[in-house]
């Protein structure tokens, strides 16, 4: 799914962002919500950043954020793998390439192609540059696990960051189905189901 955002890129860096498990919901400026191996999950883009909402049977089990948060160390984790209650495993990793303007431009243009055609993808574009974009995309992992990659371009300084998030449901979990909820109004959004 494509989404064109109002809101003007911001110019920002990827030593500016921050990876959490801890920061509450932020309202999206673009979202979509899939439900994969019965679970649903919150596609969101909020600005050169992200979070991604996993829902489970007994409501919101996780919320991984990526972005510039005020007051918050920054820099994100080579790789990281906390306990997540309520979970049997979480892995976060990530890459920045910093690449030339055409090289760039042709890695943007390939994920932007990947992602919005895919079932369980959103991709976000902000004015002022058509390489500005955020992508997310989630999709079932094994029988039990759900993988999310995710990428973040900064034209202005060549940077791509690329983030891949794989979980692992408890066993009691993965044959359950989320209970869907209406999301707020006033959000671009779309619905699938794999």
């Amino acid at each position: 799914m494509r989404a064109t955002c109002r809101t003007p890129f911001v110019d920002t860096r990827a030593g500016d962002l921050t990876w959490t498990l801890g920061h509450p919901p932020t309202e999206p400026l673009a979202v979509r919500t899939v439900t994969v191996a019965g679970h649903r999950v919150e596609l969101r883009v909020l600005g050169a950043s992200h979070q991604v909402l996993l829902y489970g049977a007994h409501g919101l089990r996780l919320v991984e954020t990526v972005a510039c948060l005020p007051g918050a160390l920054t820099g994100l984790p080579d790789r990281a793998s906390p306990e997540v209650a309520d979970l049997a495993g979480y892995t976060f990793d990530h890459h920045v390439a910093v690449l030339g303007p055409r090289a760039f431009a042709e890695r943007v243009d390939r994920v932007h192609a990947e992602v919005a055609a895919a079932p369980g993808g959103l991709v976000a574009g902000f004015p002022g540059s058509p390489h500005a974009v955020t992508a997310l995309l989630v999709r079932r992992s094994g029988p039990r696990g759900l993988a999310w990659r995710t990428w973040h371009a900064y034209p202005q300084a060549g940077e791509l960051v690329a983030t891949a998030t794989s979980i692992v449901l408890p066993r009691s979990a993965g044959a359950g189905r989320a209970a869907a909820s209406t999301p707020p109004a006033g959000r671009p959004q779309g619905k699938d189901h794999q």
